[in-house]
Order: C-alpha cells, then structure tokens, then sequence
C-alpha cells in the first residue's frame, strides 16, 4: 500500500466566467466572505507553465475561507489557461482541490513517477502552486503547494465587499 501523500485539504477552487457577479452571489445570497482579491499574471507570477513548459496565463481570483479551508473563484483572463480550456470543456463549476503534503518535492516526485506532469503552475511571490494531471486517476485536479516558511502574502489588490473607507 501507498503511503498518504496528503495530509490535508486546503482549498477548493470554482471556475467562474464573470467573477464580479460570482462575488455577489456568494456574498449576497449565501453569505461566504469577506473576499481577497488577486490578479495573476506574468508580472505578478514568475516561472509560469502549462503542460511543463514556460508558458503565459492571466486570472482574477478571490480568496475566502469557510471553516478550515479555503475557496478560490477563478475568472481567467484570456484563453491560454487551463481555466479559460475548463469553462470551454465544461462550464463554470469546480476545478480543483489544493492538498497539502508532508514535503512538496517528494509528493511532485511520487506524482512524477506515476507519470503525472504540471498541466500549470507559477510562483507567486516566493509561493509556488502546481496543478497536476489527476484527472483521470483521482477524477479531478490536485493542486500541491511549496509555501516558504518565510512567505509574507503581499496582501489583496481588492475586497469584497468593499470596505467603506
């Protein structure tokens, strides 16, 4: 038997075409906030890839957490992404789970052997995040994370709601 590779669920993400309109739902109709906002994009994310090649992508997304875990809405923000190939393929709807592992290089390199790639990923501000090719072994995407024990988050481009300032 395999030893666990994952020791926790850190986040589940949602594929969005509009994440405006998202945001208000979720906040206005089921109460899930407040919301941190990003934009990622070759000038906030270095080493960005898609299918283990250097490749450019750009998102919006919002961040909250709903008891230990955290939610992710992904807008992207052009075609090159494997979310702007996921609301093609499927509509908006879930994407991905973030896991966490013991040691981010050993799991890549058990998912290695198994013959998964990085269908994407990028460092952002010293945290670098990889979606791996899970899908047809676990039915959806694992995103694995290497989180610096220094990494200081750089803080939101945006709320929501908005703070009344």
């Amino acid at each position: 038997m395999q030893k666990a590779i994952f020791t926790d669920t850190l986040q589940v993400a949602i594929v969005v075409r509009d994440l405006n309109a998202a945001l208000r739902t979720y906040t206005e109709e089921y109460g899930i906030g407040p919301w941190l906002l990003y934009d990622f994009n070759p000038s906030t994310v270095d080493n960005m890839i898609i299918d283990d090649q250097p490749a450019e992508y750009s998102m919006r997304l919002a961040l909250t957490t709903i008891g230990s875990v955290q939610w992710e809405l992904i807008e992207p923000t052009d075609d090159r992404s494997i979310y702007a190939d996921f609301l093609k393929e499927h509509g908006e709807g879930l994407h991905h789970v973030a896991l966490g592992v013991s040691d981010y290089g050993e799991a890549l390199a058990v998912f290695r052997g198994k013959g998964h790639k990085i269908i994407q990923g990028g460092t952002w501000h010293g945290f670098t995040y990889s979606y791996l090719s899970t899908q047809a072994k676990l039915g959806f995407i694992a995103e694995l994370y290497d989180q610096p024990a220094d990494f200081v988050n750089p803080g939101p481009d945006a709320v929501y709601p908005p703070v009344a300032g």
